[in-house]
């Protein structure tokens, strides 16, 4: 697996990204030690976590996915420099106290994060810093339409980067990135940084998969002119792009009850437990296997084979599944079966955005 370019940055990582929001909830270390260390003999170099994770997000889990994923390389002398280590700092607070006072984003709030996964990590640097969610209000999350009325920022783009550019010059931070962002703060963190010498973002972390091609609505053009490299999460729709769901819905009892979207109830609430993100994935699973593949090889090579894709964010809860979608990466969609993708877009649109 070949690396390449992240955005206008020196980082350089696969195109397959390890997500590990799922260790230390669904994945005990142990696991998790095993998924890291069969990704690095696979070739992976890119692990992304947050400060918030184990997801779903609850106090007693806070920091833990950091945790594990910073005594694994303390136990391995050396795994470090052999990989692009990115993390997050948590947007103003959604429900979640325990992750800082009061409920913003300020300047100090994303020194004393960043300060915080250091120490979890067991390194000196991280090499992707991202925020996780805009300080201001977007609609996000399943969220469809931005308001005004709801706007309470209170920590200008510019001071966010000034913070972000401390952390730089201190070389607790090699580059900065963004999440779940909009044209709009895409374009506003590039010219604010260039205008004042400060850090520019190098990757934006968003959803995009069959459900969900929300990118392909301006996000695509605004990263491309501007060499902002795309991190896609949830390729699989949180499973509804495996097939698992296709007889049993997720809160049926014959449903497999491993799953997040099954297990966790605040999934569910969620964009990706709409009945209309079900019945799509369902639509997709079949033309799928209408072609001679799985539903898996058919959502994943959506995303590896983009051009719009830097890098594909892949979590899982076992090492099957990690085999699976990695093994995926050499599939091959014929124009044939891009054209059929597009038509079904074109009638589902996107039910999970």
């Amino acid at each position: 697996m070949n690396t390449l370019p992240l955005g206008r940055s020196d980082l350089r990582v696969t195109p397959i990204c390890l997500g590990t929001m799922t260790f230390g909830e669904q994945v005990n270390e142990p696991d998790a030690h095993a998924i890291l260390d069969r990704a690095v003999e696979r070739g992976v170099n890119f692990i992304d976590t947050a400060e918030m994770y184990a997801v779903p997000a609850r106090e007693a889990t806070c920091g833990a996915t950091e945790s594990i994923i910073g005594r694994w390389l303390g136990k391995r002398p050396g795994m470090r420099g052999r990989i692009v280590l990115a993390t997050k700092v948590a947007g103003p607070s959604r429900g979640m106290p325990w992750i800082r006072e009061g409920k913003g984003m300020t300047a100090a709030d994303i020194v004393a994060s960043c300060e915080g996964s250091l120490r979890r990590l067991q390194t000196d640097v991280i090499d992707l810093y991202q925020i996780h969610w805009p300080e201001r209000h977007v609609p996000a999350f399943g969220n469809l339409y931005y308001d005004p009325a709801k706007e309470v920022s209170a920590t200008p783009i510019q001071e966010q980067l000034e913070a972000l550019a401390g952390l730089v010059r201190a070389g607790k931070v090699r580059h900065v990135g963004l999440s779940n962002e909009t044209p709009y703060g895409v374009h506003e963190f590039v010219r604010l940084a260039e205008q004042h010498g400060l850090p520019r973002v190098a990757s934006v972390q968003n959803p995009y998969c069959l459900l969900n091609r929300s990118w392909e609505n301006a996000m695509d053009e605004s990263c491309h002119r501007l060499g902002v490299s795309l991190l896609a999460y949830s390729p699989l729709g949180f499973g509804l792009l495996t097939g698992k769901f296709d007889r049993h819905a997720p809160t049926d009892p014959g449903a497999p009850q491993d799953a997040r979207i099954a297990r966790y109830e605040s999934v569910r609430k969620q964009r990706w437990g709409r009945p209309e993100a079900l019945a799509g994935a369902r639509r997709y699973n079949q033309l799928a296997r209408e072609h001679g593949l799985t539903p898996t090889q058919l959502a994943l090579a959506f995303c590896y084979r983009s051009w719009r894709v830097a890098s594909t964010i892949i979590g899982v809860t076992t090492l099957a599944q990690l085999d699976e979608n990695l093994d995926a990466w050499g599939t091959q969609l014929s124009p044939e079966l891009l054209a059929a993708i597009d038509a079904m877009r074109w009638e589902l649109r996107d039910p999970a955005q």
